[in-house]
């Protein structure tokens, strides 16, 4: 459903990716791992058309996105790091607005509306304003936004960050309820322990490039590895990315 080829983003003398590659499968969550700076975001901006990439191939449903137009676009959802909403106006205006951006009918806008409002937990503030929201409240209008037109790919930058435990199992839930329909789902996160939960398999980026993949099982036998050699104290996902990104604070 995705595929990622040589991926090269440069912005004038910065390399913001490097020739990554991977592959994302129908019913798979795949987890792009990294620290800030690393080239997520600007991956998933690549994948979704925001930005040009420099060199490489894109292919989402077996079409090119780096041509231009795609009908690959309408089978796309986006659920972005910054929120993706009008803050003056209410959740079901939003969503109305944006399943008509993503080219539903009127008959699907008022069926799919108040259905994915009341799947996201927010049927009972439909009317009020965002402005108005808590935080995760606007994470999961977010979320709604981005599933409102049933997409087939789905890329996700960091969809609970901030969020409280409640929302972010909601969240989480929905997300494993569209794998399981056989969507297809690239998500990035910071949150070691819930990418262990939640993701099939990972690439773990650094400074644009690729410097892990595999499943967690492959990614942990890694960690044993490293610890035979006393540098990670105990296999986990989130020893082992500090042990291949290091500890330094990044901005």
């Amino acid at each position: 459903m995705i595929e990622v080829e040589n991926l090269r983003k440069e912005y004038g003398s910065r390399v913001a990716v490097d020739g990554i590659s991977f592959r994302v499968e129908p019913g798979q969550i795949f987890g792009l791992l990294g620290p800030n700076g690393a080239g997520k975001t600007t991956t998933i901006s690549c994948i979704s058309g925001l930005i040009r990439p420099t060199s490489g191939t894109l292919n989402v449903r077996g079409e090119d996105m780096t041509r231009g137009r795609s009908e690959a676009r309408r089978s796309l959802g986006v659920v972005p790091q910054e929120l993706a909403m009008y803050m003056e106006v209410s959740a079901q205006e939003n969503l109305q607005y944006w399943a008509s951006v993503q080219g539903l009918s009127s008959d699907e806008v008022k069926r799919k509306v108040p259905e994915m409002l009341e799947r996201v937990g927010l049927a009972d503030r439909a009317k009020d304003p965002v402005k108005d929201f808590s935080g995760g409240m606007k994470r999961r209008l977010n979320l709604a936004i981005g599933l409102v037109h049933d997409p087939e790919v789905v890329l996700m930058d960091e969809p609970t960050v901030g969020v409280d435990p409640q929302s972010r199992g909601h969240i989480l839930d929905l997300i494993k309820e569209r794998a399981a329909a056989g969507c297809a789902i690239l998500y990035t996160t910071h949150y070691m322990g819930e990418a262990e939960g939640l993701c099939d398999s990972f690439s773990i980026m650094d400074h644009g490039k690729v410097i892990a993949e595999g499943t967690l099982d492959e990614l942990l036998s890694q960690a044993g590895d490293a610890i035979q050699r006393q540098t990670v104290p105990e296999p986990s996902l989130e020893r082992l990315f500090l042990h291949l990104t290091g500890k330094e604070l990044r901005e």
